[in-house]
């Protein structure tokens, strides 16, 4: 292919999904993607922070097979390139002189043309790069044709300074591979993070982002190209694979873009359901499950987990189980099955009477002379996580976990009972988030969703009061503060790691924080125990929040009242 001149710059920039591990597979869809770049007329392409590997590899990427399957593959890439189509930009862990780097490299005219190692590695929420990775030195920039341009690599554009090299240099661009993941209000933070770097340094800016599911976090794409006032002046759309074509000129003033892709923002709400769902989804498909199984309650949480199942897997993927007792309402009966209906799942009921009243008579000898108390409700619940999980065994599906982040931090769940599966969609997600997602899939429906349009979820399970419906006529409310109380003094405890004191001068009840403190100091011995979930949230338990199991710390603050 005859080059540009070098007035103008053709950048394809791969928006894609790699998976962890598979080396091959990333290496196949990066050659699939530059020859479409090429029929696209690009001169280079670019791909996200070590897509080579997949990101996060966490303690893989130290073991020294790994680091040379990608090594191989880098090499590959780049004979590729003798073919005078467009040179490549890529990630990978890079070991060099008895050390590892968190490395791009420019693949060109069939050779690895230059590398370039992160600096400012981040250790913090949750990423761990400092574990596995050495700091480069401080970048400076790749020469393309006679072009310099500036390489930055994700974290090393989040502080100040860093980029002052580049103005030192004839950089004039900056394109930067990201592997950033989605969190709530992520895109807006990102968004004024790159505007100060383009103020900094006064150059254009191209933010390529990987997409998809990696256990517990969801990367969300959305790569975009600010000028070089911080204009938006391109943006491919979130939760997707894209391969997108910006085309560059050179002229007295520096770099311009012509017109590029302008995908909306998918933002709020919205941006929490399609995270979730798309957790979901390369959970399953990248660890090789033909499908779900999931507990249909006729509750809210459980409706919420088969409309993200469908919607990530599509209907005939997912195996909904209404698994009653004597305390399961004829309404919970009629709601999960029309929840079933217009999900247009597989549906079946399997009644746990039986294995019930079995346990209790194989216990009944020990427990003599004891109250019924909490344990008889919980055979109920554990009963039914034997049998999700023994379809689980006989047909291949992976149970869905229904748990919200409200019931998860307070313990309000069951050990080898709700507890049990693979994952948990909903695990971030507080209750009043849940019957807002709800109500918010019944009137939207994502672009990536394979489920029905319109209303899925019967609006009579968002009237009900939430019950676990493990004694007579029993209600959330009669263990736990109205939910609306409880996510907001848990949303000061979690998000926020406000005290005792600054929740009751917000105006909540002394005894009440008082007790949620100590319900979520208790329960981390079971949350270290659940499933993963896709992190939506500023703090998610597990990838975020790592708190000790044994805890004697409670904020003790004598008095409320000033002195």
């Amino acid at each position: 292919m005859a080059l540009n001149p070098a007035s103008e710059l053709k950048i394809a920039l791969a928006q894609l999904n790699p998976t962890v591990g598979d080396v091959a597979g990333n290496l196949s869809k990066a050659r699939v993607a530059r020859a479409k770049a090429a029929r696209q007329g690009a001169d280079i392409i670019m791909f996200s922070e070590m897509y080579l590997s997949g990101y996060q590899a966490e303690d893989l990427v130290l073991k020294p097979a790994f680091q040379e399957a990608c090594r191989d593959a880098l090499e590959r890439l780049a004979r590729d390139t003798a073919d005078g189509g467009p040179a490549m930009l890529t990630g990978l862990p890079y070991a060099e002189g008895g050390k590892l780097y968190n490395a791009y490299a420019l693949l060109w005219r069939g050779k690895v043309e230059a590398l370039r190692f992160k600096v400012d590695l981040p250790n913090y929420g949750v990423f761990d790069e400092k574990r596995v990775f050495t700091p480069g030195p401080p970048p400076r920039p790749i020469l393309f044709r006679d072009i310099e341009i500036g390489i930055p690599i994700c974290e090393d554009i989040w502080g100040q300074g860093l980029l002052s090299c580049f103005c030192d240099t004839r950089a004039s661009l900056l394109l930067v591979p990201n592997a950033s993941p989605y969190w709530r209000d992520k895109v807006t933070e990102r968004m004024g993070v790159v505007r100060d770097r383009v103020r900094e340094t006064g150059m254009p800016l191209v933010y390529v982002n990987q997409v998809g599911g990696q256990d517990e976090v969801v990367f969300d794409g959305a790569s975009f190209a600010l000028d070089q006032k911080g204009e938006l002046a391109a943006s491919l759309p979130a939760f997707e694979e894209e391969v997108a074509l910006l085309h560059y000129r050179r002229g007295p003033q520096g770099w311009s873009l012509g017109e590029g892709l302008r995908s909306p923002m998918v933002t709020g709400d919205e941006a929490d359901y399609t995270a979730c769902l798309l957790g979901l989804r390369d959970y399953v498909e990248k660890n090789g499950f033909p499908g779900v199984v999931l507990g249909l309650s006729g509750g809210v949480d459980s409706a919420l987990c088969a409309a993200l199942a469908v919607d990530a897997l599509g209907p005939e993927r997912v195996h909904c189980v209404m698994l009653p007792y004597r305390f399961t309402s004829q309404t919970s009966l009629a709601d999960a099955a029309s929840c079933a209906k217009l999900l247009r799942t597989r549906y079946d009921v399997v009644p746990i009477e039986a294995p019930v009243e079995g346990f209790d008579a194989a216990l009944k000898p020990l427990f003599q002379g004891r109250p019924r108390d909490a344990t008889e409700e919980n055979l109920q619940s554990r009963t039914r996580g034997v049998i999700l999980m023994s379809l689980s065994n006989k047909l291949g599906s992976m149970v869905v976990t229904t748990g919200n982040k409200s019931e998860m931090s307070v313990g309000y769940a069951t050990l080898y009972g709700d507890m049990n599966g693979g994952f948990n969609p909903i695990k971030d997600l507080y209750k009043t988030e849940v019957y807002r997602l709800c109500a918010l899939r019944n009137r939207w429906k994502p672009r990536i969703a394979k489920g029905p349009e319109g209303e899925i979820i019967p609006l009579r399970i968002l009237a009900k009061p939430p019950s676990a419906e493990l004694r007579e006529d029993q209600k959330d409310e009669d263990s736990l503060p109205p939910y609306e109380v409880l996510d907001a003094i848990l949303d000061g405890f979690v998000e926020r790691e406000m005290s005792v004191r600054d929740l009751v001068a917000k105006g909540y009840d002394e005894a009440v924080v008082r007790k949620v403190e100590r319900l979520l100091y208790v329960a981390e011995f079971k949350r270290r125990q659940a499933p993963p979930g896709p992190k939506v949230t500023l703090k998610n338990f597990g990838r975020d929040r790592r708190y000790p199991i044994t805890n004697g710390f409670r904020d003790y603050a004598k008095s409320m009242e000033p002195k």
